[in-house]
């Protein structure tokens, strides 16, 4: 079976990572755990770090789209999540992806210019 590059071999994050990834604090997502019981990461069982998994980074996705790009108030996040979260996870994802090719396509034009 041939190695798939684009797999995500790691299986738990530091809240320093993950604040990196989002461009938050730490104390920006020990704050959301307060405030949405469902974002819960894994606590190692001696020194209590946290350790998020790839559905804790989906929750915290979700709650970044909500509350840090579309400027929605943590009361606001939170009727929405709970209301619709099929609705919500899917537009963080389009969001999440657009995104993403908007990048892509500012590095091919970069690469154009260059040549």
């Amino acid at each position: 079976m041939a190695l798939n590059p684009n797999k995500n071999l790691k299986l738990y994050y530091s809240i320093r990572e993950v604040a990196e990834m989002f461009g938050v604090n730490e104390s920006t997502l020990r704050y959301w755990e307060q405030e949405f019981p469902f974002l819960h990461p894994k606590n190692s069982r001696y020194s209590k770090v946290r350790q998020y998994q790839e559905k804790d980074i989906n929750q915290i996705r979700l709650i970044h789209n909500l509350v840090k790009v579309r400027g929605f108030k943590l009361a606001a996040a939170k009727k929405i999540i709970s209301s619709n979260r099929n609705g919500a996870n899917r537009k963080a994802e389009v969001l999440t992806k657009l995104i993403d090719i908007c990048n892509e396509l500012q590095s091919l034009r970069r690469q154009m210019d260059y040549l």
